[in-house]
């Protein structure tokens, strides 16, 4: 290359730095704002006494095309080493990340005791998660037990009234401080704590966001559940999804276990895109129909929804 050659190569290069910038670099980037998709094991066990397999769960979710596997903790067959690595290592030589581990806690108790025992509980999530390779767990705040039945409380629409002599406003002071007792342990694993609208006490998407603001830690994040709304659930979605860590994505095919609702996944889509969501969007199928065959449409249907 003569002296010539070369000086006319470098004046090249700004300009084709400034296609790089524009364009074409918009183009190239494009494949990164694709929403991934993970798929909970619950949507394969609905609680009946016969767990459903995590191992199989994983299986299924590389073969329909699912980048990720959330995983319910009360489906794990046991805490063991030798099972946490054996779900690991079978996640990864399937080519799919474990965004997040679900547990079950409450709160919402005016017995010191009882929040220490579901701390407590919290706290050792948080190191299996760590084991796991897992970043973030779904928490709950609770609920106050004051309606028996679950299938009763779906009723309601979650909407609990207070034990007698208590009010919402215990209830929130409560989780507040036992949140705040989990974080150091959170930040130490790196684990995120993703606090979801769940039925309870954070039914109530307002009352969700006043715990997370006064908690006030980056590492609680919100769960955005998006069908776990008492209203209109695309008024509750627009409300927490600028705050959103991770999506949980409800579908009802067969008629939901519970409750069955008709949810546009496109505007749904669009409410997030809106929020500039760019995390998760883990599927629960909560429908009746056989998962081998819902879970797919699922799929397919989400994944057309957020392309």
């Amino acid at each position: 290359m003569t002296r010539r050659d070369l000086l006319a190569t470098s004046a090249a290069l700004p300009a084709a730095a400034s296609v790089l910038s524009g364009a074409s670099l918009s183009a190239a980037a494009e494949p990164g704002r694709r929403i991934r998709l993970a798929v909970s094991t619950y949507s394969y066990w609905h609680f009946t006494p016969r767990k459903f397999p995590i191992e199989k769960v994983i299986e299924e979710a590389a073969a329909i095309g699912f980048e990720g596997v959330e995983i319910l903790h009360r489906q794990m067959e046991n805490e063991s080493p030798a099972y946490i690595n054996r779900l690991k290592q079978l996640a990864f030589r399937n080519g799919l990340s474990l965004p997040m581990l679900s547990i079950h806690q409450n709160f919402v108790s005016p017995d010191a005791a009882v929040r220490k025992e579901n701390i407590d509980h919290t706290i050792r999530a948080i190191g299996l998660a760590a084991q796991l390779g897992i970043p973030a767990i779904r928490i709950n705040s609770g609920r106050w037990g004051t309606i028996r039945s679950f299938d009763d409380l779906m009723k309601v629409k979650g909407m609990e009234p207070p034990l007698p002599g208590y009010k919402d406003e215990d209830a929130i002071a409560w989780v507040v401080d036992s949140i705040r007792q989990c974080l150091p342990a959170a930040e130490k694993a790196g684990v995120l704590l993703a606090l979801e609208n769940h039925w309870g006490l954070t039914t109530n998407v307002d009352t969700l966001l006043r715990i997370w603001r006064e908690v006030n830690s980056p590492w609680l994040g919100i769960n955005a559940d998006t069908g776990n709304y008492p209203g209109d659930p695309y008024e509750g979605l627009a409300k927490l999804a600028p705050y959103a860590s991770i999506v949980q994505a409800k579908t009802y095919y067969g008629g939901g276990v519970w409750y069955t609702l008709d949810l546009d996944y496109k505007r749904i889509a669009a409410i997030l895109r809106q929020a500039g969501f760019r995390g998760w969007v883990s599927l629960e199928m909560e429908g009746n129909e056989d998962a081998a065959s819902a879970v797919r449409k699922s799929y397919d249907m989400l994944r057309s929804a957020f392309a």
